[in-house]
C-alpha cells in the first residue's frame, strides 16, 4: 500500500511538472479532443453508453491485452475507428513518453537534490 502511494504521488509532481511544458499541454489537448470526438462517435453511431464509449476509446488507444467485448458493428463505425486508431495510437504514446520523461527527470532532480544536501 505505500509502494502506490509513493507511485501515486510520484505521478502527481510529474504530472504538475509536465503541465508546466507547452509540448505536454499540447498532447494532453488533442488526446483530450481525440477521446471526446471518439465517444461522442460511439454514442451516437454505435448507440453505446457514454462510459462504454469512453473505456472503449482509452483503452483502444493504450496497447494492452485488455478484451473490452466492444466492436463497432456499422460499416461507418469500422472505417472510423481504423483512422481513430492510427490518430491516436500515436498522440496517446507521445502524451505518455512525455509524462514518463517528466517522472524520471523529477526523481532524478530529487536525487540530486539530495545528495547536494549531503555534501552540505
Amino acid at each position: 500500500m505505500i509502494s502506490f502511494i509513493l507511485t501515486t504521488k510520484r505521478l502527481l509532481k510529474a504530472l504538475i511538472r509536465a503541465f508546466k511544458q507547452p509540448l505536454f499541454i499540447s498532447l494532453f489537448t488533442t488526446l483530450f479532443f481525440i477521446l471526446l470526438s471518439g465517444t461522442m462517435f460511439y454514442t451516437k453511431v454505435e448507440g453505446w453508453s457514454i462510459l462504454d464509449a469512453i473505456y472503449f476509446c482509452v483503452v483502444s488507444l493504450i496497447p494492452n491485452g485488455v478484451d473490452t467485448s466492444l466492436t463497432p458493428t456499422t460499416n461507418l463505425g469500422k472505417v472510423f475507428t481504423m483512422f481513430y486508431l492510427a490518430v491516436g495510437v500515436g498522440v496517446m504514446f507521445l502524451t505518455l513518453l512525455t509524462l514518463g520523461k517528466t517522472m524520471i527527470k523529477s526523481t532524478d532532480d530529487s536525487t540530486t537534490d539530495i545528495k547536494k544536501s549531503k555534501k552540505l
